[in-house]
């Protein structure tokens, strides 16, 4: 399989060193522009490419970029964590579609900080491999995998556990995506949920004089429970005082 790889971040990076461990054929790289990467550096160490096979993510619409692609002959683009929407130009370079790894448990929480609104609005999470086509999220599932959602979870802890099973499912699925035994399920349009990067605006500020009953404050200062970010805050004198919370289960004797 000739692959176009479309990553950021430590997820991206461990799924192209498993590809690269299985031999694929990695034809080419794109990443994001600099001051926006994540394991950048790693990535590119990993996928062991000229620079003339490495792409800036930003610049896909540019027809230079697209017909250097198109003249690749890809068979497949894998997407993890990639930050930029795909345009039909090009994806319909791709004979065999283009994949993309969601740690979300689709169609809920399409879009960005699924680990924080799987516990702000006590939606399933999860990890997805799904075919990408012109939205954010909504194309055909491919296949997806559940992660439990525990009590004791923080928004850090929830993102871990939903990166390790994508991982479990990207490796679990890739057999059939090569074999091109995988089935497509349409995605309903009249469920789910999708949030932007900063709909977390909206539940950072935590109001002292507002009433929120104890689950609501609660889950939205574990769910932003992530350091070294910043997360929920209240505002004292002026000034912000940034809250994290610890949950611990009881010891069982």
């Amino acid at each position: 399989m000739r692959i176009i790889f479309l990553g950021n971040n430590w997820l991206a990076w461990q799924v192209l060193k498993w590809l690269k461990e299985q031999y694929e054929e990695i034809l080419a790289l794109v990443i994001h522009p600099p001051g926006k990467r994540r394991y950048g550096d790693e990535i590119v160490k990993t996928a062991q490419l000229n620079s003339d096979y490495i792409f800036d993510g930003s610049q896909l619409r540019l027809s230079d970029r697209l017909n250097a692609i198109k003249a690749l002959n890809p068979d497949i683009g894998v997407s993890v964590l990639f930050g930029y929407v795909l345009k039909p130009e090009f994806l319909g370079i791709f004979p065999k579609g283009v994949v993309n790894l969601h740690p979300a448990y689709l169609p809920y929480n399409q879009g960005s900080y699924p680990n924080v609104w799987s516990i702000v609005e006590e939606t399933p999470a999860g990890a997805t491999l799904h075919f990408v086509d012109s939205g954010v999220d909504t194309g055909d599932i491919i296949a997806r995998a559940h992660v439990p959602v525990e009590p004791v979870d923080t928004g850090e802890t929830l993102y871990r556990k939903s990166e390790k099973a994508s991982i479990d499912l990207f490796k679990d699925t890739w057999p059939a995506i090569l074999s091109g035994q995988v089935s497509r399920m349409p995605q309903p349009i009249d469920d789910g949920t999708y949030h932007r990067m900063n709909d977390v605006e909206k539940i950072d500020y935590i109001d002292l004089d507002r009433e929120y009953t104890a689950k609501e404050l609660i889950n939205v200062i574990r769910a932003r429970t992530f350091p070294p970010y910043s997360g929920a805050y209240f505002i004292y004198q002026g000034r912000k005082v940034y809250l994290r919370l610890q949950l611990l289960y009881e010891e069982q004797l």
